[in-house]
């Protein structure tokens, strides 16, 4: 499953960055920390992975 914004995408790269000890999950916030916690490597992988280009800076709510 892509990611449909860009700050999804940064989220989920830096959650993955901390899933794999890369970084400290002490330096996650927000949804990147609800992301850590709550998907699998795999899952991350998909989401980060998703090109940025055409994806919208947030994701609107509807």
């Amino acid at each position: 499953m892509p990611a449909t914004s860009k700050a999804q995408q940064m989220a989920a790269g830096a959650a993955l960055s901390a899933k794999r000890g890369e970084t400290k999950k002490s330096e996650l916030k927000g949804a990147s920390k609800e992301m850590f916690e709550s998907m699998s490597e795999k899952q991350l992988e998909e989401f980060a992975e998703t090109r940025r280009k055409g994806l919208p800076a947030k994701k609107s709510k509807h």
